[in-house]
């Protein structure tokens, strides 16, 4: 039995007596231990040996009093074990040097058993649940399809994924076969991390934000939905779709325990699109970790009380940046650990 329960009660919207707080990218750049390790392998062999996925998973447990690990990996490893060879550039990020632009290069997708092509993931939770010895929750995640397709059609990182959504508006059909297929195979990637016994699922979609309402219905929340649909009954979901309030109304609906949101939105404007029926987790700028530990602290329990305690995660609105100074990133966790009502 996990003895700290906070995070996952929170989850099935029990009375807590403090909101949990972890960080997005929290085993990330910001850690001096996380650069040293940086600096002798590269990202994705990280990613592929357990044993170095576990420790960096393990460092801010080990610095902070966080209420949730989340295991250190990559949206990307479901398109790679598919035949995508993304590689991580420096200065470019994510590179795919054969982006897909064809019918042909859906149909070349495979899908091999999840312990064959992504057994690294699974050994990696593994060894962290046994590192971790029950104390706090570990999260799996993967990436919503469409951030996922996003990458796939356009090769690289782009501000506006221009290609990814000409892709779609010019060949739907083409779009929705190759969600289908990204979806059909996330879907089995996480039923296997739940398996292996992480305790529950965060599904990013990073660049939901740049469809419109009606498109990121069509191409974006019917596919996560899916996941969703599939997940809920073995392990609680949250979802996170930057830049898509617009959307929370429908999020609510689903079966997700919870749903991520960004700084574009206010704790009150989250609650009421919602109807208050549902966990949310946010929402503070990560750039405001660059602001001084006292500031920090004070704003960061102000959310606590627009969001209200219960029925709610404490978290950033997206991933922590890489030059945030560890005594900020501290000074967040403890206002979060220190709040009373």
């Amino acid at each position: 039995m996990i003895k700290n329960t906070l995070f996952l009660d929170a989850l099935k919207g029990k009375h807590v007596e403090r909101p949990p707080v972890w960080m997005m990218r929290q085993a990330g750049r910001f850690l001096p231990e996380f650069r040293a390790l940086r600096d002798k392998y590269d990202f994705f062999t990280r990613c592929q040996n357990p044993e170095l996925a576990a420790e960096i998973t393990l460092m801010p447990v080990k610095r902070f009093p966080i209420d949730s690990a989340i295991l250190f990996s990559d949206i990307l490893v479901v398109p790679q074990a598919m035949g995508l060879n993304f590689e991580m550039k420096e200065s470019i990020g994510p590179y795919l040097q054969n982006p897909i632009t064809s019918q042909s290069d859906i149909d070349k997708l495979i899908t091999p058993p999840i312990e064959e092509s992504l057994g690294y993931v699974l050994e990696a939770i593994t060894i962290t649940k046994k590192s971790l010895n029950d104390e706090i929750p570990l999260i799996g995640f993967s990436g919503a399809p469409w951030t996922i397709l996003c990458y796939a059609i356009e090769g690289k990182g782009s501000k506006t994924f221009d290609k990814a959504k000409s892709f779609c508006f010019k060949t739907p059909e083409k779009a929705h076969l190759l969600l289908q297929k990204i979806t059909d195979y996330t879907i089995q990637y996480l039923l296997k991390k739940v398996e292996y016994g992480v305790d529950a699922i965060q599904i990013f979609d990073s660049w939901g934000g740049l469809l419109s309402p009606k498109d990121y219905e069509k191409f974006s929340w019917k596919y996560i939905d899916q996941i969703v649909e599939s997940l809920a009954p073995k392990v609680p979901v949250i979802v996170f779709g930057k830049g898509c309030w617009y959307a929370l109304q429908m999020m609510s609906r689903s079966k997700a325990s919870a749903i991520g949101v960004d700084w574009t939105i206010t704790p009150q404007q989250a609650r009421e699109f919602t109807g208050d029926i549902i966990t949310l987790q946010g929402n503070f700028d990560p750039a405001k970790l660059l602001s001084t530990p006292e500031i920090i602290y004070s704003e960061a329990q102000q959310m606590i009380r627009d969001f209200g305690v219960q029925r709610y995660i404490a978290n950033l609105g997206h991933g922590i940046l890489p030059n945030v100074p560890l005594q900020n990133a501290e000074a967040f966790i403890k206002a979060i650990v220190e709040f009373k009502e």
